[in-house]
């Protein structure tokens, strides 16, 4: 399991400060990690810890903390990007709720063979599989 200080820690690893925004943001990703935010949520949550924090600043930390392996990146299918932090360092994919954001590891791959078959015509990196729908409080609601 990930802890703050461990991100901490890959952000001055990579010569990178924990700024007032940084942190607002990552204590905004640990009080909600069992969910994705959008931008606009992580804004104004982050807004309300730090109040100097600016949307553009939001983006740039955001694509940092992808390019640092720290947020997973989705987009729930309404053309809105999602993040959520990556708490676990065991590789696993993710049920999202359409929603709500909520979301729970699913903590098997169902393609365990994938790369042996495909790893003679392409060098594969990674992947991603996400299942969506609705979690049990969103169905009550509809």
């Amino acid at each position: 399991m990930v802890d703050k200080d461990k991100l901490i820690q890959i952000l001055k690893d990579h010569e990178y400060k924990l700024t007032p925004q940084r942190n607002a943001m990552l204590d905004v990703f640990f009080e909600h990690r069992n969910r994705f935010l959008s931008a606009e949520e992580i804004y104004m949550k982050s807004k309300e810890k730090y109040a100097q924090t600016n949307f553009s600043t939001i983006y740039r930390n955001l694509e940092l903390f992808e390019k640092l392996d720290i947020l997973h990146k989705t987009n729930i299918s309404d053309g809105t990007f999602y993040y959520g932090l990556i708490m676990e360092d065991t590789h696993h994919h993710h049920i999202i709720c359409k929603g709500c954001g909520k979301t729970e590891s699913i903590d098997f791959c169902p393609f365990p063979h994938i790369y042996e078959k495909i790893n003679k015509q392409f060098t594969l990196t990674d992947h991603k599989f996400e299942l969506y729908g609705y979690c049990e409080k969103c169905n009550l609601k509809k």
